[in-house]
């Protein structure tokens, strides 16, 4: 059965995506490779004056409290569930950097 001009650069295109796989692979591999040199030979964040990971002691508690109320949920559709949910991951992941971290 004659094969179309567009299924035959489709299938062209699949069995090239199929030979590069493993060049694909070791190029990922290598590069993974690279970049844990890369990390081992620079020295620990704080030991040269570079600002690295802030130290937890450095936080002052502030004497704010924030809650968040999830109790609307069943009002809400799948979609927006995860989009609050995502947003109050984004809270918590800014709040634990901040300087001043409310409870």
């Amino acid at each position: 059965e004659p094969m179309s001009k567009r299924q035959r650069k489709k299938l062209l295109k699949q069995k090239q995506w199929e030979e590069q796989k493993d060049l694909r692979r070791q190029k990922r591999k290598e590069k993974r490779q690279k970049r844990k040199l890369e990390r081992q030979s620079q020295p620990a964040p704080g030991q040269d004056g570079s600002v690295g990971k802030r130290l937890r002691r450095e936080a002052v508690p502030s004497a704010l409290r924030l809650v968040v109320d999830c109790s609307f949920d069943h009002l809400m559709v799948l979609k927006d569930v995860k989009k609050l949910h995502k947003q109050i991951q984004r809270c918590y992941a800014e709040n634990r950097k901040a300087f001043h971290p409310v409870q």
